[in-house]
């Protein structure tokens, strides 16, 4: 019998997978369906990034190189600049990935000892998944602190003993928070680097939400570093940011010796972006104003959920940026309630799908148009007039 990587075994399928299946089955029947499971929104991507890409398509094909254009590495810079006020080298600081979760899962493989003493990497938890599934494909020990809403769902390294501390060799943070949409402000990233720093860990910050703030605009860690960037990485996204989930393309950007390892790695897995993909990015960094007007659109289905919840006592944590909405499970179980919610053809993520801390809860992702949440509110409230889910 053919051997195959334990890891597959231990992490089964991906969490949300086998949801997504359940509401295609639905849609199958042509009916409304209410998706609000995985963060893929419906508005279009913006003509003007459509149109570099298509202009960027030549009558020949080359293989990209890892490191990518240097517009795109300079286009990339240049919003890092205007952003954060972060001046960055494009030449060292900054290397092209194709969206951050292919970024996220690689990261390891360039950190990671499998047979060293310092092989764990923290993260929080509920969190994004794929910080666990990178780390366990690396030949790494995953190291999940429980965040809880008493914190504001924060990972706060300070509070972890030193010997936790000492064995592990990244510590992800995430702010803007999936899956609660839980914010930090530049003080909490201040005290990261500097535990991270005195514990010779790499700190890295997956911002792939950034751009989604409703009240204060989210900081970097990078802002944090007062212009040394040693032991540290930001790493961002156009999914997001700017509409573009399926061109997959975002950056690293930090710690030159970090980037230069990063380099490296990335010909061995094949993840350089193509050239009319670089294309497109290029235009979406050194525009920002289709970035504010997406935060308008989401601002808008914002208004139509929270007030909704509200209405009915559901209470709300987190919250504050992203496209998510996290909300307590009437009844305490999120698992049982989802699936009551999908009887109504109204599709929530579980808790529990992202990992301990999580159970109890619920994510709505804010994917259907301003008119589909309004829908999905009209039939919610519905079912529990009617006794069909408890309110």
């Amino acid at each position: 019998m053919v051997t195959t990587n334990p890891a597959l075994a231990e992490l089964g399928g991906y969490p949300l997978a086998r949801l997504q299946d359940l509401a295609n089955e639905l849609r199958a029947d042509g009916q409304p369906l209410h998706d609000f499971s995985i963060g893929d929104p419906d508005e279009p991507t913006p003509r003007a990034i459509r149109d570099a890409l298509t202009d960027a398509v030549g009558p020949v094909s080359r293989y990209p190189t890892a490191a990518g254009k240097r517009e795109l590495r300079e286009a990339v810079a240049g919003w890092v600049a205007r952003r954060h006020g972060v001046t960055v080298d494009p030449d060292a600081h900054v290397v092209p990935s194709a969206g951050s979760k292919e970024a996220v899962f690689h990261l390891p493989l360039a950190v990671v000892d499998p047979q060293g003493p310092r092989r764990h990497v923290l993260f929080g938890t509920p969190g994004y998944p794929v910080y666990d599934r990178g780390t366990r494909f690396a030949g790494g020990t995953p190291d999940a602190v429980v965040l809880t809403p008493e914190d504001g769902w924060r990972l706060h390294l300070d509070d972890l003993p030193t010997e936790r501390l000492q064995r592990a060799c990244i510590a992800w943070l995430n702010y803007p928070h999936n899956p609660t949409g839980a914010t930090a402000d530049l003080s909490w990233y201040r005290e990261q680097v500097a535990v991270a720093r005195e514990h010779d860990l790499l700190l890295a910050s997956d911002e792939c939400y950034q751009e989604l703030w409703f009240d204060q605009p989210a900081p970097s860690v990078l802002e944090a570093c007062d212009g040394d960037l040693t032991g540290v990485l930001a790493l961002v996204s156009l999914s997001k940011r700017s509409g573009m989930t399926g061109y997959r393309s975002g950056a690293i950007v930090g710690d030159p010796e970090l980037i230069q390892r990063m380099r490296m790695l990335r010909p061995n897995v094949g993840t350089a972006s193509p050239d009319f993909v670089q294309a497109a990015a290029i235009a979406a960094w050194n525009d920002q104003s289709h970035v504010d007007d997406r935060r308008e659109v989401f601002r808008a289905k914002r208004d139509v959920m929270l007030p909704f919840l509200e209405a009915h006592d559901i209470e709300v944590s987190g919250s504050q940026a992203t496209f998510y909405v996290w909300f307590r499970a009437p009844g305490g179980d999120d698992a049982a309630y989802a699936e009551a919610l999908l009887g109504e053809r109204i599709v929530a993520s579980p808790g529990r799908a992202f990992g301990p801390g999580g159970e109890g809860w619920l994510r709505l992702a804010l994917v259907p148009t301003v008119e589909g949440c309004r829908a999905a509110v009209t039939r919610w409230s519905e079912a529990i007039e009617a006794g069909r889910l408890p309110g």
